[in-house]
């Protein structure tokens, strides 16, 4: 048994700053030769208690042989450690052994395939948001919850305990709607035109959107390349009393927190498990106070929905799912079988955004009319239109030019509206025979955009030059690749060689 005096003054190490960026996981930083770290059998990758006054946190250990950093009674804590800590160099930071969590034992009954019920998601989804399980311990929940290992059950309970454990916003209008994409399609932009078309009708409509979880860029990315999107709860609610709307990045407002933790360990997984992504998306929208919602669900041969079928049970789950925490959701099923748009990458999207709300002569027509479907479809469960006559009502509002002033308004209402920036390299892709363009791999084009840069350096990614059907000679450019550097343009053309498939043409 260990003596008082052990517990309150042999585990205390001095906090030396290191200033090391952790993001989503909490680090401790101890000598291999330390005392406590040798009287305690720590071993690297250790799960510890920290502790600095009446504050506590969970880390994981990382052992260190380089004595120039740390000396034998100090320890380093990653940034946000320190925050969470309070602490300042040199203050008494208390070490001791994690134990078992009981999210860990529900972790460990879901990789065994028994289902969860409603305390054991709100004991996970607390510890998500604590940071107190490490990203191996994430994967493996992640992991457990891919493909159809979550019952609707299991979704609506996951759904409401990450609903439960942030903010959620209120409204004074009755109705507040919302439109979200599963994703999967490349140069998909069409939030920033609907939310305008939507807000220009008299919608309130305070949209919040996320960053690129393994696509080149998620709204946010794209509309950070024009106006200010870290927006505190106060400062949407002014925009959205100004304009009707908003388009802000939704983890600056603590909606459905562990979203975001889980977020970026899927980015570095490359997975996106359906009942996870179903209660990503509805949860954030219960959280903003969304009364109904329209989900677009593109579907294709390299799209992140393959078929109709899965198509159809992922509309229907996301319904049933809808009920359940109240949200009205209506779906919209789209072609995904190729790119929409130009750009791809969070300034070459915004581009084809901008071209589409001036009505500029050659701006995407696809990306035009997929976004004028999705804005009919609100205007319609809005009563701002007669059904069937939606699209025709979004397409008026947006050739007047309505949705362009209000696409203006919401701008500079968050701060400005800016010009995107311009990459510094490029190069051109040719095609390498002629004929009819008949395949474009959406997943290995977004690879490319994402080797150029894309969604980090922003101006980087791809611009498409031809679309499914076009004739195109040998020789002719299709794509051309924008890069900030010259080391990742280098990537990008390295994958190129590896697979000049990805674009594929037809006699």
């Amino acid at each position: 048994m260990r003596s008082t005096h052990k517990a309150t003054t042999h585990n205390l190490l001095r906090l030396k700053k290191l200033g090391i960026d952790s993001r989503n996981e909490h680090l401790v930083f101890m000598r291999r030769d330390c005392r406590v770290c040798i009287s305690e059998g720590f071993e690297a990758l250790s799960r510890l208690w920290v502790s600095a006054g009446t504050r506590r946190l969970a880390a994981s250990l990382i052992v260190v042989d380089d004595h120039k950093r740390l000396e034998m009674d100090e320890l380093g804590l990653s940034e946000a450690a320190t925050t969470f800590l309070q602490v300042e160099e040199g203050d008494l930071v208390r070490l001791s052994h994690l134990g078992a969590l009981d999210s860990m034992s529900d972790i460990r009954r879901k990789i065994y395939g028994n289902p969860l019920d409603q305390t054991a998601y709100r004991r996970i989804v607390a510890d998500v948001i604590d940071l107190s399980l490490s990203n191996i311990q994430l994967s493996a929940f992640l992991t457990a919850c891919s493909g159809e290992r979550l019952s609707t059950n299991e979704v609506v309970y996951l759904t409401r305990a990450m609903v439960e454990a942030g903010e959620k916003l209120e409204w004074e209008e009755p109705a507040v709607f919302d439109k979200h994409c599963v994703g999967g399609l490349p140069g998909n932009r069409t939030t920033p035109i609907v939310v305008s078309i939507a807000a220009a009708a008299g919608l309130t409509i305070p949209k919040t959107s996320s960053r690129a979880i393994t696509s080149p860029a998620g709204t946010a990315d794209t509309m950070e390349t024009l106006t200010e999107v870290n927006l505190s709860i106060g400062q949407m609610k002014k925009v959205v009393e100004q304009e009707g709307g908003c388009l802000v990045w939704g983890g600056s407002l603590k909606l459905s927190p562990a979203d975001d933790v889980l977020i970026r360990v899927e980015r570095a997984l490359d997975i996106d498990s359906e009942g996870q992504m179903i209660a990503s998306v509805l949860s954030k929208k219960a959280a903003a106070g969304s009364t109904n919602v329209v989900i677009d669900i593109p579907v294709g041969e390299t799209a992140k929905v393959r078929n109709h079928e899965a198509a159809q049970r992922l509309a229907k789950n996301m319904k049933e799912v809808g009920k359940f925490i109240g949200l009205d959701v209506e779906i919209v099923i789209t072609d995904g079988s190729q790119p929409v748009g130009r750009g791809i990458g969070p300034a070459l999207e915004a581009r084809d955004v901008l071209a589409v709300l001036n009505n500029t002569a050659g701006a995407p027509n696809d990306l035009a009319a997929r976004a004028v479907t999705l804005a009919g479809r609100l205007l319609e469960m809005a009563k701002k239109s007669d059904k069937g006559n939606g699209e025709r009502a979004a397409a008026e509002i947006l050739r007047s030019g309505a949705a362009w002033e209000k696409f203006k308004g919401i701008c500079q209402a968050q701060g400005s509206l800016k010009t995107p920036p311009e990459a510094r390299y490029r190069h051109e892709v040719t095609a390498e025979s002629s004929g009819n363009v008949g395949f474009i791999d959406n997943r290995k084009i977004a690879k490319v955009a994402k080797l150029a840069g894309a969604p980090t350096s922003p101006a980087s990614g791809v611009m498409m030059l031809t679309t499914l059907g076009e004739a195109v000679l040998q020789g002719q450019p299709i794509f051309e690749i924008h890069a900030d550097a010259e080391g990742e343009l280098a990537y990008a053309l390295e994958y190129l060689g590896d697979h000049s498939d990805i674009i594929r043409t037809k006699k």
